[in-house]
């Protein structure tokens, strides 16, 4: 529980607790102007509290996340700890990325083609012939 009273998880806290308050008060206030006859503030009236829901939603579970232990069978992994996608998206873990293999496709013929469209389909067969590759690595 020692985690969850870091600098960071008090200010989620507050922040959750602004959050639904927040909320909930918009909840009512649109209650109060649905009864005085604005008929449209009732749809707001239900949506507030959906958004509180939600808040909390996500609140618990990060708290829940934060509090699972780590998988044993990871070397190193202690108690607490994130598993391994969270980590990696966070930056704690280096990512593997797979390489990339570029393999040159030659132009299509000319034919009866315009420029453009010969070379908007070869770039298409070569993005089709290496799906791992992004954009940046086309060579044409």
């Amino acid at each position: 529980m020692k985690r969850l009273w870091t600098p960071a998880w008090i200010a989620r806290h507050v922040a959750m607790v602004v959050l639904v308050v927040g909320f909930l008060a918009l909840g009512w206030w649109q209650v109060s102007r649905a009864a005085a006859g604005n008929a449209i503030s009732w749809g707001y009236a239900v949506e507030w509290p959906i958004f509180a829901g939600f808040v909390v939603f996500v609140w618990w579970r990060e708290v829940r996340l934060t509090l699972r232990p780590a998988p044993e069978d990871e070397p190193g992994a202690t108690a607490g700890t994130r598993p391994a996608a969270a980590t990696e998206a966070t930056g704690t873990r280096p990512a593997v990325r797979r390489p990339v293999r570029v393999v040159r496709v030659p132009a299509a013929p000319a034919g009866g083609e315009d420029g453009d469209l010969a070379a908007y389909n070869h770039y298409l067969r070569w993005r089709n012939d290496n799906p791992g590759a992004s954009s940046g690595d086309y060579p044409g």
